[in-house]
């Protein structure tokens, strides 16, 4: 299968800068894979489109103000991605302007934070040691700042971004980009959702480098991602299989949700409690084992989750829904409108 087939042109102003004034006042696409159809409706409106019985998963993974900006030994300046936990104090970090670092360079990123470089793996990704008094996330909360994507082109990030990059639901910190579907989520949604009769279930996967790195490789099978920690527990296990033994649907807030329920799927079909990690690349034609029905948002070109979304309607009708979509000038990306895939 040919990269190129999910390529699509989309003009830069479609790139939301800023999120909506209101959470669920986003647009929402509809997309109905048994017809083909497209609807355009609000995403307050997705409680239409539950019933009771159904269960609604939503990722409760919290974004890490994981950029952080230090100053060298020497006074020269180094940016930092935080990007996964290695050890007690050490990450795997990405790191800009890092020419002159060095093995055992330590970096000062204030308020008694500072980092030791303890060398480079094959990715090219750094090993840091962490030094600080306290909690390690307090200290990141005082010093870092919102890892918003590139596409983003603000001088500044503002705390407007410190709410609205992070889900209402957002509770273990791990993530360092926002599982952006449930970004439309608000209190009075789920109060809704839940009056309907359907269950409201978190589950958790710590968005990193396997969900956002480009597909370098011509072919998309060829493409290998890199792997994500995700926890199922034993209650959200139970509720899911419950409700698939008495027909409900499995409604899946996220890419990132939908690869944790595909990776914790057993021989005969039940979801399994499970802490691991997850390389699961999903892409057209993947048959979906768990998932019903999928919210997500409208994503780059050529990525893993615009395959994702591909495999659960058919690459055909998302490029339908994408042409829309920009016909009808939608907001994309992070920032941007969502989409229902029923």
């Amino acid at each position: 299968m040919d990269l190129v087939d999910f390529q699509y042109r989309l003009p830069r102003g479609l790139i939301a800068q800023y999120p909506s004034r209101e959470r669920d006042r986003s647009r929402l696409m509809v997309v109905h894979r048994d017809t083909g159809s497209l609807e355009h409706r609000t995403f307050c409106d997705l409680a239409d489109y539950l019933n009771e019985g159904d269960v609604l998963v939503i990722n409760d993974t919290k974004v890490l103000k994981a950029k952080l900006v230090g100053t060298k030994e020497t006074g020269g300046k180094v940016e930092v991605l935080i990007t996964e936990r290695v050890g007690d104090r050490t990450w795997k970090c990405m790191v800009k302007r890092a020419r002159s670092i060095s093995h055992g360079s330590t970096v000062f990123f204030g308020d008694g934070l500072r980092g030791k470089f303890l060398g480079r793996d094959e990715s090219g990704s750094w090993r840091i040691e962490f030094h600080f008094k306290g909690d390690f996330h307090e200290a990141i909360d005082h010093c870092g700042r919102m890892p918003l994507p590139p596409y983003i082109k603000r001088q500044e990030i503002l705390p407007l971004d410190e709410e609205r990059y992070q889900t209402i639901f957002a509770t273990k910190p791990g993530s360092i980009a926002a599982p952006t579907a449930g970004l439309h989520v608000t209190h009075s949604l789920l109060e809704r959702v839940r009056q309907r009769g359907v269950a409201v279930v978190p589950i958790t996967l710590h968005v990193n480098v396997g969900t956002f790195s480009p597909i370098r490789t011509k072919r998309v099978e060829d493409h290998k991602m890199a792997p994500e920690y995700f926890e199922i527990g034993p209650r959200a296990a139970e509720a899911v299989n419950m409700a698939k033994r008495r027909g409900g649907r499995i409604i899946a807030v996220g890419t990132t949700t939908t690869r944790s329920l595909e990776s914790a799927v057993d021989s005969g079909g039940n979801l399994t409690a499970t802490a691991g990690y997850s390389d699961l690349f999903i892409y057209p034609p993947y048959r979906f084992r768990m998932v019903d029905t999928l919210v997500t948002n409208f994503h780059l070109p050529g990525t893993t989750l615009l395959l994702l979304a591909s495999a659960f309607a058919t690459g055909e009708l998302i490029m339908k829904a994408y042409r829309e979509a920009i016909r009808n000038e939608y907001r994309f990306f992070s920032y941007g409108d969502g989409m229902l895939i029923l």
